[in-house]
């Protein structure tokens, strides 16, 4: 913000080379114009400064993130299939609620108990569940 400055002092330049009286009334707003301008310059340079030194410390922020987001996902990527868990959807028969049941569990020998999220209603899954209320997939 060099520019306002070397304008600010351009300003003060022409206002000493004019001779103004300061102590006339037009002469001591134009003086008090001038110094007003001078602290807004001298504003905006600093504020500028803060500016950049915000960018560099944004800038650090996002290539920071930009690896921690690179590790994660390489993660990920290298996740097996077995590592997902697949769900079964199955449907409350007291309050119609879906509930997600984990597959693995529905492969399971005997009778499995789910308790609905919303009714508290204990479901009691049995092999035999393919034609039942409970709407087994």
């Amino acid at each position: 913000m060099s520019y306002l400055n070397e304008k600010v002092s351009y300003l003060k330049g022409l206002a000493d080379g004019m001779e103004l009286d300061a102590s006339t009334k037009e002469g001591k707003i134009l003086v008090h114009i001038i110094d007003v301008l001078e602290d807004f310059a001298e504003a905006v340079g600093e504020l500028d400064e803060g500016l950049a030194e915000v960018s560099e410390y944004v800038d650090a922020i996002d290539e920071d993130l930009t690896d921690l987001e690179d590790d994660f996902y390489e993660e990920i990527d290298e996740l097996d299939d077995d590592e997902f868990i697949d769900f079964d959807e199955i449907e409350c028969p007291s309050c119609g609620e879906i509930v997600y049941v984990d597959e693995d569990m529905l492969d399971q020998q005997g009778e499995i108990e789910v308790t609905c999220p919303e009714c508290d209603e204990v479901i009691h899954i049995t092999e035999e569940c393919d034609d039942c209320c409970c709407n087994h997939e």
